[in-house]
């Protein structure tokens, strides 16, 4: 049973900085691939940023220079970075993950897995 549990998010004042966590559990962490995703109000949801499972990456232009995704395989532990917040930044955040052989679906935005998403405010 896959499980994706996200923390670390909260309300900043524009300028700061957060670091989300996505905590996975029941797989084989080392051979998903992942991503961040996030919603606002009124919104559909958008992809931030994808790490692959050689670790390579791709980030939103919207996101680049100011977030940081990574992940650490001894952990199963996904995090973002956010530094720079905007207020455009603020939405829901999901994380989402995919078998190797699936690893299209993340750029794409389908991950077969999702977390159930943490609030970030900016203000």
């Amino acid at each position: 049973h896959v499980q994706l549990v996200e923390s670390g998010g909260g309300s900043v004042q524009a300028g700061g900085s957060l670091r989300l966590s996505c905590a996975a559990s029941g797989i084989t962490y080392r051979e998903y691939c992942m991503g961040w995703f996030r919603q606002a109000p009124g919104k559909e949801r958008e992809g931030v940023a994808t790490i692959d499972t050689d670790g390579s990456t791709q980030y939103a232009n919207s996101v680049k220079g100011r977030f940081t995704i990574s992940r650490d395989n001894a952990k199963n532990t996904l995090y973002l970075q956010m530094n720079s917040l905007k207020p455009e930044d603020t939405a829901m955040y999901y994380c989402g993950i995919d078998v190797r052989s699936s690893c299209r679906r993340i750029v794409d935005g389908t991950p077969s897995w999702w977390g159930q998403g943490t609030q970030v405010t900016v203000s």
